[in-house]
């Protein structure tokens, strides 16, 4: 079986190709894909548990402190601790983290209305049947790989 023949170097080579995109367009904002995807999964308007943003985003905890560290440097967020669970910190986005996180909106959105033009309904509904297929045979095998 050649790379080309395995689902997993397609989804690779989308998603590189995804971060590199968007990587190119969050350059000229002054910002990074990781960060626009962090500020597009923080609550809009309330805040948001920092425990939460990371299994939305895939990543580890350590990975996402570092960020948020560099993100409230930037002045995108906001830490405050929750007053109903004095243990937990929400993230809250800041002016200047609002206008990224609707850069990041509008770009992933605009890209997502060029896709649909190209593809038809049926064929959309396909490909999120099969991710959800995908998605839900990686669990399976995470779930007999950590028993």
């Amino acid at each position: 079986m050649t790379p080309e023949e395995t689902v997993d170097y397609h989804i690779r080579a989308a998603w590189y190709g995804f971060f590199r995109m968007y990587n190119q367009e969050a350059a000229k904002h002054g910002f990074t894909t990781s960060i626009g995807f962090v500020l597009l999964n923080l609550q809009y308007g309330k805040g948001t548990p920092a425990t939460k943003i990371a299994p939305l985003m895939g990543m580890e905890s350590r990975s996402l402190s570092r960020m948020l560290k560099n993100m409230e440097e930037q002045g995108l967020i906001r830490k405050e601790q929750d007053q109903n669970d004095k243990r937990s910190i929400l993230i809250y986005l800041t002016e200047k983290g609002r206008e990224k996180r609707e850069i990041s909106r509008l770009t992933v959105r605009g890209f997502n209305e060029e896709l649909r033009g190209k593809i038809t309904d049926k064929e959309f509904d396909t490909f999120i049947k099969v991710m959800n297929i995908i998605n839900k045979q990686i669990e399976q095998h995470t779930e007999v790989v950590t028993a």
